[in-house]
């Protein structure tokens, strides 16, 4: 499956399938929240923070890919990520785009 953040795939003629989305809402266990909460004193990356936003990126992708993959789909354009705070900790990243066939 093509994924692109463009609306077109140079070469291809594309017939729209529709909007295709994943989304997962992820959060750190309370232990390294704690240890998050220490690293704001001192500054620094929090790196389980990176590890569980790229964690839910990959999924959220591969839900949006599956779904694609359901429609018959060959790629999908415009591919677009959110994210959105659901409660303290707690974090929603929501793949979307349009699904495409090759004609």
């Amino acid at each position: 499956m093509i994924l692109t953040t463009t609306n077109k795939i140079n070469g291809k003629e594309l017939e729209m399938l529709g909007l295709v989305k994943g989304s997962t809402i992820q959060t750190v266990n309370a232990f390294r929240d704690i240890g998050a909460g220490f690293k704001t004193l001192v500054g620094g990356e929090l790196t389980k923070y990176n590890e569980m936003m790229e964690k839910a990126r990959n999924l959220a992708t591969q839900r949006m890919v599956n779904e694609a993959g359901a429609l018959g789909a060959d790629a999908i354009v415009g591919v677009r990520y959110s994210s959105a705070s659901i409660m303290q900790n707690a974090a929603e990243v929501m793949a979307y785009g349009t699904a495409v066939k090759f004609i």
